[in-house]
């Protein structure tokens, strides 16, 4: 299976940070941006980035993070249905994957994943989740939905955060191997490298599964 280079950041992606990126470490098949701000956490992506990055010949990858926790049905739904209307917006065509931001201190339950994965999975995109498994709370939520049912891990992508082996360049990256649940599960996309020192980004691989449903 082929595997794709690719870089994501909180900072707001113009044409210096662009090309640091591409002198310094690659030239990155897809870009990890924010498609809403959330003040001292996040820039939003704006239409000039978008522009920019997909005329550059780089795809985007949209996380969601405005939420602090997983905890329950209701905000399930919303966290979903807030992903979709901001995708809306920003005009990212149907068929294509959103991803939640769900941090490692998070509290995670089985009625956020079972809620947000349906919602999703009756909308116009693809469902995706960032994870991180240190503290095990998403894994465990995770793995009672997959419990109820089975097939939800089908309808949703998982992008694991460990571990993390250290930012690298472009040509240089580790063999693909994200931690996973401890069940069924599509873990398609790897956060292996955080907080680069030259620039403002983290490092990614994910499967061409995936790269095929970026924006």
């Amino acid at each position: 299976m082929s595997y794709f280079w690719g870089v994501d950041s909180a900072a707001m992606v113009n044409k210096e940070l662009y090309d640091r990126v591409l002198n310094q470490f690659g030239k990155p098949s897809y870009w990890g941006r924010y498609i809403v701000t959330v003040p001292n956490a996040a820039e939003g992506l704006t239409r000039d980035e978008v522009r920019l990055i997909r005329n550059s010949g780089t795809k985007i990858l949209p996380i969601y993070s405005n939420f602090t926790s997983a905890i329950g049905e209701r905000q399930g739904r919303t966290v979903a249905n807030n992903m979709i209307y901001q995708a809306k917006r920003l005009g990212i065509p149907k068929g294509k994957i959103l991803f939640a931001n769900v941090e490692r201190h998070f509290s995670v339950d089985a009625a956020w994943i079972t809620a947000f994965i349906n919602t999703m999975f009756n909308s116009d995109y693809k469902a995706g989740i960032y994870f991180d498994p240190i503290e095990r709370k998403f894994q465990q939520g995770y793995g009672e939905a997959i419990a109820n049912n089975s097939n939800l891990a089908n309808h949703v992508v998982l992008w694991s955060a460990r571990p993390e082996t250290g930012v690298s360049k472009a040509r240089n990256t580790p063999r693909f191997r994200p931690s996973k649940p401890p069940c069924k599960s599509n873990v398609w996309g790897w956060q292996y490298g955080r907080d680069a020192s030259e620039c403002p980004i983290d490092t990614n691989l994910i499967n061409q599964s995936l790269f095929e449903l970026l924006w």
